[in-house]
């Protein structure tokens, strides 16, 4: 099998873009050749069988004729295009897979449906995701197929329980819609409800929004006195720390507050692939946390639940903690895990594949 993969950037070093790398390994594993279309390369570490192609130019007409180019030099016997998380790339390929009867096939996972993903909805032939509801476009063609973590590199060796206050993290950008002032909020009611914990709030910040609502963030935790000692903003760490930063925390708190659709967070998953409990706000991981021994679900945007919950879960048992943290990650395991993804991709392709065997993208003969 033949794989086409357009993405953004390979960087193992970009804060937001490096799991890509991952996606880019497990891939290569399934299919004879994998070539890679992306705007730029920043690595030499790419299995032997991976064949990279970039589009970069100064201008975005430069982008647009470079990235026909690299894409139509890839198509020669390719099974199937994978777009991946850009519902623009999936539009600007869609005339040139649709002419050589190549299926195109749209990775997202975000709450925002934009035009594009709409439009971009209608021209390929499946849409997946890590579950329906982190789709934000109703239709029949979107495949729920799980996250994508390495849990083999997301595996704590440290078991819970530290010495002294709780140890809590949340991790992601500073977008407004991550929640990280309502949770400054509920993190100060807590602590004046006898709360003893301290809060790790840390992740890049990679627009002018985001930049200024750091600075926010940062004066909300100066002007608190209850915050002050407690709660810090701290830098991104490169990828490969954050298995240890993870064993490092007593739990991990998403606190999202998505205005459309589900956000299904990768973090979560990694956190609790490294057994950590997760404390969210994000209703669609209700089946991923029901049945545990701790209250991990509460409403978004409202900082009285989230303290209620900090609490309940400070006051919770050691042994409790670990139970639900054994159990999240036995989830994860079994329906997010990186071969479990890959797994799943190369499936769908052999389906919408078989699919098409005598139609081709709009009802005509495929040949």
């Amino acid at each position: 099998m033949k794989l086409v993969l357009v993405t953004q950037m390979l960087d193992p070093g970009h804060a937001a873009l490096g799991q890509t790398l991952d996606l880019v390994d497990a891939l290569a594993e399934r299919v004879d050749t994998l070539d890679v279309v992306a705007r730029q390369v920043r690595t030499d570490a790419l299995p032997g069988n991976v064949v990279p192609r970039t589009f970069d130019a100064g201008s975005r007409i430069g982008r647009t004729v470079a990235f026909e180019r690299s894409l139509a030099a890839s198509l020669g016997g390719a099974d199937a295009v994978l777009v991946h998380m850009v519902p623009t790339f999936a539009l600007l390929a869609a005339p040139s897979t649709r002419v050589r009867h190549v299926p195109l096939l749209l990775w997202y996972t975000h709450w925002h449906a934009s035009r594009s993903l709409r439009l971009a909805t209608r021209v390929v032939d499946a849409a997946l995701s890590v579950e329906a509801a982190s789709y934000p476009v109703a239709s029949p063609k979107v495949r729920a197929i799980g996250h994508a973590i390495d849990v083999e590199r997301f595996a704590s060796a440290h078991p819970g329980g530290h010495p002294g206050p709780l140890r809590l993290l949340a991790l992601g950008r500073t977008a407004r819609w991550k929640g990280f002032a309502t949770l400054l909020a509920a993190f100060a009611q807590a602590l004046e409800r006898g709360l003893d914990a301290t809060l790790e709030i840390r992740g890049p910040s990679l627009t002018d929004d985001e930049r200024l609502h750091r600075e926010e963030l940062a004066a909300t935790i100066r002007g608190d006195s209850r915050l002050r000692g407690r709660a810090a903003l701290a830098p991104p760490v490169p990828r490969g720390e954050i298995p240890e930063l993870l064993a490092g925390v007593d739990a991990v708190v998403s606190p999202v507050e998505p205005r459309s659709g589900a956000a299904l967070d990768k973090a979560v998953y990694e956190a609790a692939a490294c057994a950590r409990p997760v404390l969210t706000t994000n209703s669609a991981l209700a089946p991923f946390l029901s049945g545990l021994p701790l209250r991990l679900l509460v409403p978004p945007g409202d900082p009285e639940a989230l303290a209620d919950a900090l609490v309940s879960l400070g006051a919770a048992s050691q042994e409790a903690r670990d139970r639900a943290g054994a159990e999240l990650r036995r989830r994860v395991i079994e329906g997010h895990s990186l071969g479990h993804w890959a797994d799943a991709v190369i499936r769908v392709v052999t389906e919408v594949r078989s699919a098409r065997g005598t139609a081709g993208h709009d009802g005509a003969p495929a040949g």
